[in-house]
């Protein structure tokens, strides 16, 4: 579950609140009582680590890519 950030338009009070997605915007400030909550932007609090993430750590699975074999040198006999 995400956690969202609120701040009272009307004192000031700011809080952090642990809600699903489909659950509505609070809206009642606890600490003045009043109906001026909003909700803040903030950044995600997730890093992608990595070089490429998919193309470099998961695409392969960790395997290493086969090797090809080169057709030039083949004999017919």
């Amino acid at each position: 579950m995400p956690i969202y950030q609120y701040q009272c338009t009307d004192c000031g009070h700011a809080l952090e609140a642990l809600q699903k997605i489909s659950d509505p915007k609070l809206e009642q400030c606890p600490a003045c009582h009043k109906p001026t909550l909003k909700k803040q932007v903030t950044a995600a609090a997730f890093k992608l680590k990595g070089t490429g993430w998919y193309e470099t750590d998961f695409k392969n699975s960790g395997k290493k890519p086969a090797e090809t074999k080169s057709s030039g040198s083949s004999s017919t006999e």
